[in-house]
């Protein structure tokens, strides 16, 4: 079973009227934060409020109205990106940009391009993980690697996010702006959570396979992909904790047997969706679900450390969420996946693979290839 778009994503609101592209085209670094999924999205422009704890978002959306909208971190001990909009103008389509191409000076060949770690190190670090796994007491970790680029001239964030838009047939493209001036750009392909009158929507991916450019081999390799005992695990290991989760946070919980697959331009993933009914706001399911497996490991805490021991950075808001609650609760988190923190000259983009028993080093440094791939392209 195969499908285009990540399954339940909330449809925009009513009151959505905007053009999808001339709305994105709309967007500018510094004035507000751009989210869209495949059944619209948003432009918020302003700051009413600015939110560094998202413990204050219910209270304030009461005092005020509106929305909350932004980023929160990979660690919930750092600040959010959260802001209450001046204003807000919604699209009820995806946003699909005409005239795609970013300006002349933003050929890879222009960037100077450092790993974080180098390769080599990375494999090691894989290296590192799977020995712990056989001394017992961590089943999954997430590792990832940064690719830090540099050039002469400033990037356009608004012709990159325009790109990531024409080239993201499903999933969701977000632009956020940053407290130091840099933007949180990206495409992600994973739904966290949504929650609209009661009714949720978790749509957790793990087990990914690169995509290929003849169909036959393309379907070939998706077929292999739903087969693979390996990444049935680990996709396992994470829908288990995700149902777990969202389980203790709602009255009625469905969770398929058996995963599906989906498709983005560069890549397959196993995907399940999840869908129950709560009481409990868009952001609190959030904040209770993350990290998952998918960007953390099982189990969790085992995970964490090892991430925090072996990663040579702090990932700040990658593989945190991005999305957006209204006052009655209702909201759409994603994940932060296949994303950069870019301003001025520079941008560092990240990539990160799932380690289980049975991975390879050599393979796990080749799917985070793959996945910079899509902001890559964007450049």
């Amino acid at each position: 079973m195969t499908s285009e778009a990540t399954a339940g994503v909330l449809p925009a609101p009513d009151a959505a009227v905007a053009d999808p592209a001339a709305l994105l085209a709309a967007w500018r670094p510094g004035e507000g934060t751009w989210f869209s999924g495949p059944h619209g999205g948003l432009l918020a422009r302003g700051a009413a409020r600015r939110l560094d704890d998202p413990d204050d978002a219910g209270r304030v959306l009461g005092e005020t109205g509106g929305i909350v909208v932004g980023a929160l971190p990979y660690d919930p001990a750092e600040p959010a990106a959260l802001v209450v909009p001046e204003e807000i103008t919604w699209t009820s389509a995806p946003a699909r940009p005409v005239g795609r191409g970013v300006d002349d000076g933003s050929d890879l060949a222009h960037w100077h391009a450092r790993p974080v770690p180098d390769p080599a190190r990375y494999e090691a670090m894989v290296a590192e993980a799977l020995e712990r796994m056989r001394s017992g007491g961590l089943e999954k970790v997430v590792l990832s690697r940064a690719l830090d680029l540099v050039r002469d001239t400033e990037v356009d964030r608004p012709a990159m996010l325009r790109e990531l838009a024409a080239r993201t047939l499903a999933g969701y493209v977000f632009a956020v702006d940053l407290p130091a001036g840099s933007s949180l750009v990206g495409a992600s392909p994973e739904l966290l959570v949504s929650r609209r009158d009661g009714e949720v929507v978790a749509n957790p991916l793990a087990g990914s396979a690169a995509r290929r450019s003849d169909p036959d081999d393309d379907e070939a390799a998706g077929a292999a992909l739903l087969a693979s005992a390996k990444d049935r695990h680990e996709h396992a290991l994470v829908v288990q904790e995700v149902a777990a989760a969202l389980g203790a946070e709602c009255d009625t919980l469905d969770v398929p047997a058996e995963p599906s697959l989906i498709r983005t331009d560069a890549l397959w993933h196993l995907s399940t969706t999840i869908r129950g009914r709560s009481s409990v706001s868009s952001l609190d399911l959030a904040r209770a679900l993350h990290p998952t497996p998918a960007v953390g490991g099982v189990p969790r805490e085992a995970a964490r450390r090892a991430i925090r021991e072996l990663e040579p950075y702090s990932r700040g808001f990658y593989t945190g969420m991005v999305g957006w609650m209204d006052a009655s609760g209702d909201g759409e988190w994603v994940v932060a996946l296949r994303c950069g923190e870019v301003g001025g000259c520079s941008a560092r983009l990240y990539a990160g693979a799932g380690i289980v028993p049975g991975s390879v080093p050599s393979a796990e440094l080749a799917e985070t290839t793959t996945k910079l791939e899509t902001m890559l392209a964007a450049l």
